[in-house]
């Protein structure tokens, strides 16, 4: 099944009424996207980039397609606080930057420096090294000033873009401890953050799966016509249902792993993904399966996630 109803190209895509997406393939690791909405003067950023050249690009882009209303930005929501969606943000500083309250703490708490340390150790790490190298090396992590949330919410928030009315939702913890949806009715668009990957395997960071599903439920519920994932291209309702399937379909076959008395690993190995083979980032089945089995009541300490990661990748390979 086709999941992009648009061209998977990059750079800038009209989706709406002075709406835009901001598309990045393959969607793979650090590859995300990011969006738009514009009103009168005014304007609204959804999310940054992972590193500042990616996030510059991306911006003189939309001041190209809007050169009055993002000559500066009004409004910035980050989706959740994984770096890729916010390691830009110093270069939109003077906006309203919003995201919900746990994101924001995930945020303070994650240093961009982390990810420098860790690429310049990366050669002396073995197959973990390597995976690193493969996954983030095409970005630049040095220089990046931590910019954090300057509004913040619980629940459900509505804030405005000249006349359009934008509807936050948070349905994390799932991805993340934070995740919201940006929905913006007017045009019966949502931008998802990374509660959506469009070919490539979503990944269970946080928790519970029941989360992910209902926000799922959620999309599904809304008139809406076009979506933005995280990663990936765009997509419609077909796209959402794909992601709910995977979660459901890892959760049942992690469920019957854990109670045969298989390990995370063992489990991961186990579980097939043909019917998934054409998506990217198959990997990511370890760490959905060891956020699976926290939830079963497991006690099991599989290691750390980018080890099992390179692991996996490699076997299964």
């Amino acid at each position: 099944m086709a999941l992009g109803v648009r061209p998977f190209a990059h750079g800038l895509h009209e989706i709406g009424a002075r709406c835009y997406a901001w598309i990045q393939p393959d969607g793979g690791w650090g590859w995300s996207n990011a969006g738009l909405v514009v009103d009168g003067d005014e304007s609204l950023l959804v999310d940054t980039l992972f590193d500042l050249n990616l996030t510059r690009a991306m911006l003189a882009g939309m001041r190209r397609a809007e050169p009055v209303a993002a000559r500066r930005f009004d409004k910035l929501v980050n989706t959740h606080a994984n770096p890729d969606h916010c390691n830009g943000n110093e270069l939109v500083a003077e906006a309203e930057i919003i995201a919900s309250g746990a994101a924001a703490e995930e945020m303070a708490a994650e240093s961009p420096d982390r990810l420098v340390a860790l690429m310049r150790q990366a050669p002396s790490m073995g197959e973990t090294g390597r995976f690193l190298l493969e996954a983030f090396s095409a970005f630049d992590f040095e220089g990046i000033t931590q910019t954090l949330p300057t509004t913040t919410f619980e629940g459900d928030y509505e804030t405005r873009v000249g006349d359009k009315r934008i509807v936050l939702k948070q349905v994390g913890p799932c991805h993340t401890m934070g995740d919201i949806l940006v929905y913006v009715p007017d045009d019966k668009l949502i931008f998802t953050g990374d509660i959506l990957f469009i070919h490539g395997h979503p990944i269970l960071w946080a928790g519970p799966a029941a989360n992910w599903i209902a926000a799922c439920d959620y999309m599904l519920e809304l008139p809406v016509e076009v979506i933005v994932p995280g990663h990936g291209p765009i997509t419609d309702k077909r796209g959402v249902k794909a992601v709910r399937d995977y979660l459901v379909y890892v959760r049942d076959e992690a469920k019957a792993r854990f109670d045969a008395g298989l390990s995370v690993y063992d489990a991961a190995m186990d579980i097939t993904l043909a019917d998934f083979d054409s998506w990217g980032d198959a990997e990511r089945i370890v760490v959905n399966v060891a956020t699976l089995y926290r939830e079963f009541g497991s006690n099991e300490q599989p290691g750390h996630p980018i080890e099992l990661m390179a692991r996996i990748r490699k076997e299964r390979a």
